[in-house]
């Protein structure tokens, strides 16, 4: 049990009705998990008001309500914390139920539109091959060094972040590697979390439905370096142009990478090929099993990540030549029949760009590109007819199908990317709305040497529809279909 006034150090309280001077056993804001003697945090949520809870909440038995608008009507022996915000109150109160855990290890945020799961994958990947006991926070999973435990956001929310911070502090882990989503930062779920270094890898469109803006999804990922104190790094890639907005008003040391300008960490590409490709980092050269340009960038990032971390330079790039791809990011096969498949989790328009521009600087322009993509419903609906002209213009055919369609209409997401289609590739594009059938008419469609590009959905093994998820795995979906046609 803990002191209530300890876990509500450094919250700024507005008023208090009742003793803080009260042992409580755990921090809550989700009213079903609140047994005996728990504070309760009303969380103003983007679907639900935790404040409708508080009662439940109370008749569960919670001890302590904290809240950003107190009750008319208040309980006797229940003590009242009012606060300015509900979600900042909760990611302090956590990181102080937990003994404030990373304070006791480097932790280093990793945060921009695409990049973060393979940077912060790869780097727990090269740190755990240097010989340290390595954490990582993602969107794939959660590891404490060995031990894995599922996720279901790319930011969990802080009382899981926590949690598994002071589990790392237990085994002994010294490094964390997490990946900082802009609805992490904007929901206040990193507060209170003491950051070694941040990453910044691009912007681009993405979260539109959330943010309303441009600017306000970029300075919501600024957020995040404008709070990083002076002992900590800030790395950023210049050769976006966002990326020296992310310097600005940080107290952190500042550094940079690029492949096109000069920074501090400067690569160049000397080979690429399917199976790899060869790298010049700052003046050595290094063969990296991951290809294209987006992951130039992610192998330059890690680099000066450990770098900035303190491993030796010759090592560093040792290891980076060991390092597997991440499931579901340019993770290909190739059948019997010389036919490439490559699922990506590629579901922005400039992820899905840079995808079909690395498998077309591949190509020697014999083989057919077919790709499958579909847009999720009940997200940002002005990616889709962009989307939708990507695919059908980088593509030889373009399939359009569902994408965790959600609540909305698979049909009717289709039709939006369909908009985008520029006369010239309407007989490009066929619609199928089962995944599965796309996946299929994909395969049959494909002839050798061809190569067929499953984007959107990469690790992700379900299909979520009207509140359903349902097994779906493209990378066995397009396997099976391939060695099938291969017998």
């Amino acid at each position: 049990m803990r002191l209530l006034k300890d876990i509500l150090y450094g919250v700024g309280l507005h008023a208090v009705s009742g003793s803080t001077n009260v042992m409580v056993n755990a921090v809550h804001f989700d009213s079903r998990n609140v047994a005996m003697d728990d504070v309760f945090i009303a969380v103003r949520g983007t679907i639900t008001d935790g404040h409708e809870y508080i009662e439940k909440a109370i008749n569960s038995g919670a001890k302590a309500i904290v809240c950003e608008e107190l009750p008319k009507q208040l309980v006797s022996e229940i003590t009242y914390v009012e606060v300015d915000n509900g979600n900042k109150a909760l990611a302090i109160m956590a990181s102080n139920f937990y003994d404030n855990p990373s304070k006791n290890l480097k932790l280093v945020g990793i945060t921009g539109t695409n990049g973060k799961t393979t940077i912060s994958s790869l780097l727990y990947q090269l740190f755990k091959k240097a010989g340290f006991k390595v954490g990582l926070i993602s969107t794939i999973k959660i590891m404490v060094d060995d031990a894995e435990y599922p996720t279901s956001h790319t930011t969990p929310d802080a009382l899981v972040i926590n949690k598994h911070l002071r589990m790392m502090n237990e085994a002994g882990v010294e490094f964390c590697f997490m990946e900082v989503s802009s609805h992490g930062i904007h929901q206040k779920r990193t507060e209170g979390l003491v950051f070694e270094g941040a990453i910044f890898t691009n912007l681009s469109h993405d979260h539109l439905d959330y943010h309303k803006t441009f600017a306000e999804y970029r300075d919501t990922k600024k957020a995040l370096f404008d709070n990083l104190s002076k002992k900590a790094f800030a790395l950023t890639n210049i050769d976006d142009k966002n990326g020296l907005v992310m310097l600005q008003n940080t107290k952190a040391r500042k550094t940079t990478y690029a492949l096109k300008t000069y920074a501090d960490y400067r690569a160049q590409v000397l080979e690429n090929q399917f199976d790899g490709q060869l790298l010049k980092i700052n003046d050595l050269e290094v063969w990296s099993k991951l290809i294209g340009h987006f992951n130039a960038y992610n192998m330059l990032a890690i680099y000066a990540t450990a770098d900035l971390l303190g491993l030796e330079k010759l090592e560093t790039l040792r290891l980076l030549s060991e390092l597997e791809n991440v499931d579901g990011r340019f993770q290909y096969y190739i059948s019997k029949e010389k036919i490439t498949a490559i699922v990506d989790y590629a579901h922005t328009p400039d992820a899905l760009k840079n995808v079909l521009d690395t498998i077309n600087t591949l190509r020697t322009g014999n083989e057919n590109v077919i790709t499958v993509v579909g847009c999720g419903g009940d997200r940002d609906r002005s990616k889709r007819p962009v989307m939708g002209h990507i695919a059908s213009e980088m593509s030889n055919k373009a399939i359009f199908t569902s994408d965790n369609p959600r609540s909305e209409s698979p049909s009717l997401i289709i039709e939006e990317m369909e908009g985008g289609v520029q006369p010239q590739n309407i007989k490009k594009i066929v619609s199928i709305e089962n995944r599965k059938q796309a996946i299929k008419t994909a395969c049959q469609l494909a002839s050798a040497n061809d190569i067929i590009l499953v984007a959107g959905k990469g690790h992700e093994t379900y299909q979520e529809t009207n509140g359903e998820r349902i097994d779906f795995d493209d990378f066995k979906m397009v396997t099976d279909f391939l060695k099938s046609l291969d017998k």
